[in-house]
């Protein structure tokens, strides 16, 4: 992916002396190609008070507006103990396999919070295409992926449990998978779930995958 990082002026700053800084070389945009292991998506912030209406609300959002990350446009600030930077990101090569780590977790000083928004993604047939830079798209015959595996964390951050959702590929369904017990899953029950680390697999030409059926 290329990685473009902008660095900030100070917030605190006159915007005088902000618009003189912008100026500098050290303030402007800089690239950087870097390879990648995993996607990491990131969650919106969950709400920190609910009503008693909006108990039983869980917020949830659509994978795609998470993947906007990797669009080339989309920038989000990054602070460092000093300083503070915007960034924005972008493919320039899909593998055939895809992970994403949905981004649950979150440390500071004194203990680990987790994000409880449910995800909302297909199973089959998401094109990344357009997460592609324009000149590196023609380059690219198959942009389509389709859910194999699906990791879920469920409960509280320090005393939760793990479920794992995996395609059997010769029959075309969904089994879930904790400690030894093994079931079979509907495909629409996956969505549900608090899925934390996902695997995609690239539909190569003329494949065709009935999991979602």
């Amino acid at each position: 992916m290329r990685i473009f990082t902008k660095k900030l002026p100070h917030p605190d700053l006159p915007a005088e002396e902000k618009a003189q800084l912008l100026q500098n070389s050290e303030y402007q945009e800089r690239m950087v190609e870097s390879t990648f292991l995993y996607l990491t998506l990131d969650l919106p912030t969950a709400p920190l008070y609910k009503d008693e209406k909006e108990q039983l609300i869980i917020p949830q959002v659509p994978l795609f507006s998470i993947l906007a990350k990797f669009n080339g446009s989309t920038e989000k600030e990054y602070k460092t103990y000093k300083e503070n930077f915007l960034k924005r990101f972008q493919l320039t090569r899909l593998p055939p396999y895809l992970i994403f780590c949905i981004k649950r977790f979150t440390k500071n000083n004194f203990f680990v919070e987790k994000n409880p928004t449910i995800v909302n993604f297909p199973i089959t047939n998401v094109d990344l295409r357009e997460y592609l830079s324009e000149e590196v798209q023609a380059a690219h015959a198959h942009t389509t992926y389709d859910l194999i595996a699906n990791i879920v964390h469920d409960g509280k951050p320090s005393e939760g449990s793990y479920r794992i959702h995996v395609l059997h590929h010769g029959t075309g369904k969904w089994y879930e998978l904790q400690d030894l017990q093994v079931t079979d899953i509907l495909p629409q029950m996956i969505t549900l779930s608090e899925a934390y680390i996902q695997i995609w697999k690239r539909r190569e030409e003329d494949e065709t995958n009935q999991q979602g059926a």
